[in-house]
């Protein structure tokens, strides 16, 4: 692990294997290690993503809390020697995902994707409004705002095309408004 130190990229995303069932272990005896070690300029959030889930049995309905990705921890961290040791050598722990013993951090869209961390959007626009298409096939389209969901990160906005109003959907970072 010599040249740990050497890849260390700021704050990132990497994703601790663990044994089946330990994520919750894991995160609490890390959060324990990182407060007695001092290591919260080293190790700075700890996440383990769930979705809630309804299930019947028979006409009972209950709600549970299921991991999406069961056996990985993720794990917001300056990747150096001493933080590496610290993650490594929790009980339940397998090793770091990434080739050999190199842990590869994940990337911005992973993170997102994943669920891991959320990304704020500030939506300066609102239904009825004209936007500008500033990604995509429609990029420099115009068109207006049918709708917002701010929770699915989409809106769905009215373009002209060939003569015809069509709806398109696209995420909510991938419009402007335009300036009246």
């Amino acid at each position: 692990m010599s040249d740990i130190n050497e890849m260390n990229l700021g704050p990132r995303w990497y994703v601790a294997h663990t044994y089946s069932g330990y994520e919750n272990k894991v995160k609490a005896s890390l959060e324990k290690i990182i407060e007695n070690r001092g290591l919260g300029h080293l190790i700075f959030d700890i996440s383990i993503p769930t979705e809630i889930v309804i299930e019947k049995n028979g006409d009972v309905e209950k709600e549970v809390e299921n991991k999406i990705f069961s056996c990985y921890v993720y794990i917001k961290m300056i990747m150096n020697e001493e933080s590496w040791h610290a993650v490594r050598n929790i009980t339940g722990v397998t090793g770091f995902v990434g080739p050999g013993s190199r842990p590869t951090p994940l990337t911005d869209e992973e993170v997102y994707e994943m669920g891991v961390e959320k990304r704020e959007i500030v939506v300066n626009y609102a239904v009825g409004d004209t936007v500008r298409i500033l990604d995509g096939p429609l990029s420099s389209f115009t068109g207006t705002v049918e709708s917002i969901e701010v929770d699915k990160n989409a809106v769905s906005v009215i373009v002209s095309m060939f003569g015809r109003e069509t709806p398109v959907e696209f995420e909510l970072d991938q419009v402007e408004v335009v300036s009246q």
